[in-house]
């Protein structure tokens, strides 16, 4: 399919397809393809459009940005398969869409949510070495971290079960989502489908953050409830910390209702150098706060392209406790 293009505030907006593996993505670029690229990577239930503020001002601050539906999303093609929403199928995605939008340079990789998790699976695997310079972690820890982490939590100190309990009740939703007929009840009929899905994708809202308005809403709902069926399931191996020499920035928002600030603790552990940022915002801090995501992620790059790290990014340095 030719690509299409339309106006953005970081010029125009192309919009294209990318054959992932075995679906076809749904591809948005803004900006100069010369410059270094950011490729930003969406969660549940979202689409590629929720990046549309922190896309704007990235392309408009001089990068080549890109973002996408993943599997099941927007405009992508959806699998027919549990096991086609695996992790490792995730990365093959991301994998087609680097190679196509920079077959040259590494890209700086943003994540927010599921498409964080899915990023600490690229920048941990074979697949994709060498080919990010850097990763910028919002509100997604690995799926082995948080199993790490419960593990160490089960203990008789008080502050730790209290810590663990919160988590628990923040995450109610994931055995919800494993329940056999949710995706019937949500893609039953228009009025069930956007009553469900709404609800749920608004949990997480404090009431100053934008509710999402697109049609595909209960569609990418129910098919997105494949991450949550592929990936997120009992194991009986003990879960091991994997290690990058990515340069890593997590982005904790203090707020979250989904994923609390200490579940994110340890990532130190996984990465030669991490920056931990912290922000007074709530899930969708994507949206809230764009302009400090923007400025944020834009640190890192110079960092990684130019040497320079500005004074806050240099403070906000965690060591590896490792060493």
């Amino acid at each position: 399919m030719s690509p299409e293009e339309t106006e953005a505030n970081g010029g125009p907006a192309i919009q294209r397809r990318v054959r992932g593996h075995g679906v076809d993505l749904a591809v948005t670029e803004l900006g100069d393809r010369g410059a270094p690229t950011v490729v930003l990577i969406h969660g549940f239930p979202d689409t590629s459009a929720v990046w549309a503020p922190v896309a704007q001002l990235l392309a408009t601050g001089g990068f080549h940005v890109v973002a996408y539906d993943v599997r099941g999303a927007g405009d992508s093609g959806v699998p027919n398969t549990r096991s086609g929403y695996a992790l490792p199928v995730l990365v093959e995605d991301l994998a087609a869409v680097i190679t196509d939008v920079s077959p040259d340079a590494p890209v700086h990789l943003v994540g927010h949510d599921w498409g964080s998790i899915q990023g600490w699976e690229a920048v941990t695997s074979e697949l994709l070495a060498g080919r990010i310079a850097s990763f910028t972690s919002i509100s997604g820890p690995p799926l082995e971290h948080a199993a790490l982490w419960a593990r160490g939590h089960r203990t008789r100190r008080l502050s730790d079960l209290r810590l663990a309990i919160r988590q628990a009740a923040h995450s109610w939703y994931i055995a919800v989502f494993h329940l056999p007929l949710l995706p019937e009840l949500v893609t039953a009929g228009v009025r069930i489908r956007h009553a469900v899905s709404a609800a749920l994708h608004g949990w997480g809202r404090s009431s100053d953050e934008p509710q999402p308005q697109r049609s595909t809403l209960g569609e990418d709902f129910a098919h997105g409830l494949g991450l949550y069926r592929a990936n997120v399931r009992p194991k009986f191996r003990r879960p091991t910390t994997r290690y990058t020499d990515t340069p890593v920035q997590l982005v904790v928002p203090m707020a979250d209702r989904f994923v609390t600030p200490a579940l994110l603790d340890g990532l130190e552990n996984w990465s030669s150098l991490v920056w931990r940022r912290e922000s007074d915002a709530g899930h969708w801090i994507i949206r809230t706060h764009p302009d400090q995501i923007a400025r944020w992620v834009h640190e890192v790059i110079a960092f990684v392209e130019e040497g320079t790290e500005a004074v806050e990014l240099s403070r906000s340095r965690i060591a590896d406790q490792r060493r």
